[in-house]
């Protein structure tokens, strides 16, 4: 059996609600190393204080600058369906469409709710509209609902439309220290820290709650299914989904879930 690839493994369940500096309960972090349980990790030593997305984005930034092998799930999408590329006549490449999304969406900025950018109170979010029918391939794959599905029980959109300017803010990172999959490539190098999207309904009946909240459960299946897939010598093959070439070139722009085969 081929040695592991990483030698840790997290998983973050992410959540669109309030500012950037808002701590939310939602927001729950875990992570295993090789071979061992995934335990939460909390921003303090006091259990009941809880990350916003601006804090949790500094302590992945540091994460990934270790240069330790290590794979990090995010729960929300990464990128837009093929549609939203073809109504705003943006080139079929992520890091541009991430740069264009942060001009007109700054839901990264201090006091910025998603909220407020879809009512237009910020930003220009009116001139980079998607409709709640298109679907990435691998959504329709999954049957995941839509980046544009907002206001609705399991909706990822407003998490998609909180998170992705924090990717941004992660790829302004100098020495560029993690290999965003698979925008960067299908085959992630050995050595590297990797982000993917993860999707924890792909895993999360695998393992039992126990007295784990939904939240902080998901955030823990994706960490122990990460681990426990490496550490079997089957991680890489979900690198290497079985796509047609339409889908697999749609996916260098439209980003794919690790593990949707």
């Amino acid at each position: 059996m081929p040695g592991r690839l990483f030698q840790r493994y997290a998983g973050i369940d992410y959540s669109g609600a309030g500012t950037p500096e808002t701590a939310l309960t939602g927001l729950r972090v875990f992570m295993a190393e090789a071979g061992g349980e995934p335990v939460e990790i909390r921003p303090e030593a006091d259990r009941r204080r809880h990350w916003s997305r601006r804090r949790l984005h500094l302590w992945l930034a540091d994460l990934l600058a270790e240069g330790k092998p290590t794979l990090v799930g995010l729960d929300h999408g990464l990128s837009f369906p093929d549609g939203y590329f073809e109504r705003h006549h943006l080139a079929r490449d992520w890091r541009s469409f991430v740069a264009d999304f942060m001009a007109h969406w700054p839901t990264h900025m201090p006091g910025v709710t998603v909220r407020q950018a879809r009512d237009g109170l910020v930003g220009t979010a009116n001139l980079r509209t998607g409709d709640a029918r298109w679907r990435r391939v691998c959504e329709q794959r999954s049957r995941a609902k839509s980046v544009f599905h907002f206001d609705v029980p399991g909706s990822v959109a407003s998490s998609t439309h909180a998170g992705l300017g924090w990717i941004g803010k992660l790829l302004e990172q100098p020495g560029n220290p993690a290999h965003f999959w698979p925008f960067d490539g299908w085959k992630p190098p050995r050595g590297r820290a990797v982000v993917v999207e993860g999707y924890p309904s792909l895993c999360n009946g695998y393992y039992t709650p126990e007295d784990r909240t939904p939240d902080q459960h998901d955030a823990y299946c994706l960490a122990r299914w990460f681990e426990e897939l490496d550490g079997r010598g089957e991680l890489a093959a979900l690198f290497q989904p079985e796509l047609t070439p339409e889908e697999r070139r749609r996916a260098c722009w439209e980003g794919w879930i690790l593990g949707v085969t």
